[in-house]
């Protein structure tokens, strides 16, 4: 019983689907869709992309493409991004990248939360922290600006939050630690660095020069202490004879 009923039931769709008359309207309609698109220009938060839109006919050909730039988001969790700053050098970070700024950054509203002295995602542990800008500037840094600064970016018309970062910064005094990053090189590493850059005629130069100069001093004192050595043992001999 049951297989004749879904035997009747089957028998009108068939019988209903089995031709479709498109109209001659419908025929020579053109559609315009996505035939291309770029991925997300930032892994999280607020972001674009770019997609090319084309025409398509009835016949499968592509006419009339263009660019169209749209909004994108991937992740709205961004997690920490670590500052080491020294004290009294001005410094600033930003919730949002270049490109979200210049895409409307009226759009959304910030929330910022500081854990001061603490360099967290513990959310437990932030307090409020007054600053309606995308921005925190300090000028110049001082010790009590270390901490975990939390970001929380949010749209205007939804309160739908769409990023969330963290910023540890943490504070050394100037005579602490050289971050003259040059300095800690050697020189191989210099030059490598400098043929990147494309800089390496005037660089080479000075290099082979510092090395002509120390190789120099080195010859000088293993000519020295091989002078004195000799003269102590010619008379340390003189003395046994």
């Amino acid at each position: 019983i049951l297989g004749i009923l879904l035997c009747a039931f089957y028998l009108p769709l068939v019988v209903s689907f089995g031709k479709v008359t498109i109209p001659a309207e419908l025929k020579s309609v053109v559609a315009r869709i996505a035939v291309n698109t770029t991925s997300c220009s930032v892994t999280c938060g607020p972001g674009f992309k770019l997609e090319e839109m084309c025409e398509i006919t009835p016949a499968g050909e592509r006419r009339n493409c263009t660019l169209h730039r749209s909004d994108c988001l991937t992740s709205w969790i961004c997690g920490l991004v670590h500052f080491t700053v020294p004290v009294g050098k001005p410094f600033q970070f930003s919730c949002l990248t270049s490109d979200a700024v210049g895409l409307g950054s009226r759009a959304y509203s910030y929330t910022w939360r500081l854990a001061q002295g603490l360099i967290t995602t513990n959310d437990v542990l932030f307090k409020p922290f007054k600053n309606s800008d995308s921005v925190i500037r300090f000028s110049p840094t001082t010790e009590s600006d270390a901490g975990t600064y939390r970001c929380d970016v949010q749209m205007l018309k939804t309160f739908r939050v769409i990023k969330r970062i963290y910023f540890g910064v943490s504070v050394i005094q100037n005579d602490l630690v050289d971050l003259n990053f040059q300095k800690s090189l050697t020189w191989e590493q210099k030059l490598a660095a400098n043929k990147e850059e494309g800089n390496t005629e005037n660089s080479t130069h000075e290099e082979v020069r510092k090395q002509q100069h120390f190789w120099q001093g080195e010859l000088f004192y293993e000519c020295l202490v091989g002078v004195g050595s000799g003269v102590i043992g010619g008379v340390v001999v003189s003395m046994a004879l």
